[in-house]
């Protein structure tokens, strides 16, 4: 399986900080934050990733990172020129990911929780992880039934459906390049991620799986901070 982590995007949100490095570069606690990912996917199994970066910062992330071989893997990077929504890391990385599946997970994430088996039992379709969250009006939400299947996939749902938010890690077959291609812009001028679940989910192709133990969305002040305090409290 290859593994891409999406590190691209202007970070607005944590202006004036990102006027000067990429979000992904930011310190949590004593670790650039892309280190986080970065060790999920390592921890996974994972060793061919791509890096996917904002053409403003590629120096940055080359001098920093380089081939990969200090981690026991190997590195691609690809600019974004522009982003233009989560599965256009798949059109970028059409070639990287050739025949094979891949885990696309995203550079502000940072997980306690670990994903070896899952990457490691996965076999087709779709998977994603799910965690119950007080805000879920600020993700992408699952609706579960009574025996824990997926029945509706809703962006930043305007009325409450679940309290299950999807986090930024995903496992696909080599199908979702293609599908990704397909996909229109929404209202936002992206394409959305949700698309590409539902696609999946309308073929009963698609497992979500709940997760334990703690995830950061690192791309606000607030879960900076919370991020940085918790990976300090574990030293």
């Amino acid at each position: 399986m290859k593994g891409i982590i999406l590190a691209g995007g202007k970070g607005t949100r944590l202006q004036p900080l990102t006027k000067i490095t990429s979000k992904q570069l930011l310190p949590v606690y004593n670790q650039p934050m892309i280190y986080y990912p970065l060790q999920t996917l390592l921890k996974a199994g994972i060793r061919e990733i791509m890096i996917i970066v904002a053409p403003e910062n590629a120096g940055d992330y080359l001098n920093f990172l380089g081939s990969g071989r200090q981690f026991g893997a190997k590195f691609t990077f690809e600019v974004q020129d522009e982003p233009k929504g989560l599965p256009q890391a798949f059109e970028i990385a059409d070639n990287f990911i050739d025949d094979d599946d891949v885990a696309l997970i995203l550079g502000d994430n940072i997980f306690s929780h670990d994903f070896s088996a899952n990457v490691q039992s996965f076999k087709s379709g779709a998977k994603v992880f799910a965690k119950k969250v007080e805000d879920p009006e600020r993700f992408g939400v699952v609706e579960l039934d009574d025996s824990q299947k997926p029945l509706r996939i809703v962006e930043k749902p305007v009325e409450k459906i679940s309290d299950y938010a999807l986090v930024g890690f995903y496992i696909y077959d080599n199908r979702v390049v293609e599908l990704a291609k397909s996909l229109k812009p929404s209202a936002r001028g992206e394409t959305e991620i949700v698309d590409l679940h539902n696609w999946y989910l309308n073929k009963g192709e698609l497992e979500v799986e709940k997760i334990e133990g703690e995830w950061f969305d690192a791309g606000t002040f607030d879960s900076l901070l919370k991020a940085s305090n918790f990976m300090a409290s574990r030293r």
